[in-house]
Formats: structure tokens, C-alpha cells, sequence
């Protein structure tokens, strides 16, 4: 388990992705990505049909390990306009007793009355306890940052001309990045600069970059 401390509150970072917020028991994740893998299939793109339900697989396992009292999504939680990934949304939503809370992100162009007619908060940011939440990423004073959008990503070098680009959370002084939650999203490589700590995420852990 990959904790940090952040202005004396304690954060678990997960392999998946999402972070876990201890002393508000929230789970929050970006980039999900939603309905990305319908959008793919109907332009002909191929894309394996079991990729729907990865989404619903990995926010399970997190729902068990850590009972959150509130979901925060940073932005992009669907791709683009409403499919039929929306149904099985909402299903899922219905399901759940906890508080789900959306930041918008710019892929989020599904009419909010729809959001609130399943019981999802939508709000352009959200300010709690000198944390800051939003889904560009910014520098606010005052405050540290939590946000998505830009699928943070490093280049690992191995033997030889070997490669590996990998996921990772991309932590300022001031502002943590987290990687895409959902599939098929890509990286944006980011080079790492002095004062910045750089948390890789194979799926399966989380690992410090030296």
C-alpha cells in the first residue's frame, strides 16, 4: 500500500489509477473514459467487447477494499456524447449508497439533467479542506491540487535500447496529477524535474521513481 501524506491528511494511491482519501473515506479517479470503446466500434475501429466492463470490474474491487462514502470523478467521465454505455451507467449508479460527485471535464458533454436525474453532482471544481479539485491542471494559491486530463505517463529505460512507457501519478509541491483511470486513453510522457515525485502504476502496484 502506497500512502502519502498531503497537509497532514493521508492518501492511499492504488494501482488502478484512483486514490483513496482516509479521513473522508472518498475514492477519487480520472479519466475514465466512459462509452470510449462504443465510439471506437461504431467508427470501425476494433476493439475487443469485454473492454466495456473493465470500468465496472476495477471500481468493484476498490468499492470492497476501502467502502468510500463518496466517489469524486475528475473529469472525462464519458468520451463524448451519450451511447449505450450511458444504461449501463446508470444501472450501476442506482446500485450504489454513497455520494457521487462529477468535476467536469471538457470531454463531459452530456447534458446535466441527465447526471442529476440518476443522483451524480456535477461541479465545475470542488474546494475542500486547502485541496482543490478540478480537472485541468492548475496552480491555485493556497491550495494543493488534485486533477486529471492530461493521462500523465514516463519513458523507462532498461537494458540496452529497451523502453517502457507506464502510467504514474505526477506529484508537485503543489499539485498531483493522476493517470487516466479508464482503457484505450494513452499517456502523455512527462519528464520529471527537480521537486517532483513520480509514481508509476504497473496495474497490479505503485512504485516511487528514483
Amino acid at each position: 500500500m502506497n500512502s502519502i501524506e498531503i497537509n497532514n491528511h493521508n492518501f492511499i494511491l492504488n494501482p488502478s489509477g484512483a486514490i483513496f482519501w482516509l479521513e473522508k473515506k472518498t475514492l477519487f479517479l480520472a479519466d475514465v473514459h466512459l462509452g470510449k470503446v462504443a465510439h471506437f466500434r461504431k467508427n470501425g475501429i476494433a476493439v475487443p467487447r469485454k473492454a466495456e466492463g473493465l470500468f465496472y470490474e476495477k471500481i468493484t474491487k476498490l468499492l470492497n477494499e476501502f467502502t468510500p462514502t463518496r466517489i469524486i470523478f475528475l473529469g472525462d467521465l464519458f468520451h463524448s456524447e451519450q451511447n449505450n454505455e450511458w444504461y449501463l451507467f446508470e444501472s450501476w449508479v442506482k446500485k450504489q449508497n454513497l455520494e457521487i460527485i462529477l468535476i467536469e471535464g471538457n470531454h463531459d458533454i452530456i447534458p446535466k439533467f441527465k447526471y442529476n436525474s440518476i443522483g451524480v453532482k456535477i461541479l465545475e471544481n470542488l474546494t475542500e479542506d486547502n485541496f482543490y479539485f478540478t480537472h485541468l491542471p492548475i496552480h491555485k494559491k493556497d491550495y494543493f491540487v488534485f486533477c486529471g486530463h492530461i493521462h500523465p505517463g514516463v519513458k523507462l529505460k532498461g537494458s540496452g535500447l529497451q523502453q517502457m512507457k507506464m502510467p504514474c501519478f505526477f506529484k508537485s509541491k503543489d499539485q498531483l496529477i493522476l493517470p487516466a483511470f479508464g482503457g484505450f486513453t494513452g499517456l502523455h510522457i512527462l519528464s520529471p524535474t527537480k521537486g517532483v515525485k513520480v509514481y508509476i502504476t504497473t496495474g497490479k502496484e505503485v512504485m516511487e521513481m528514483s
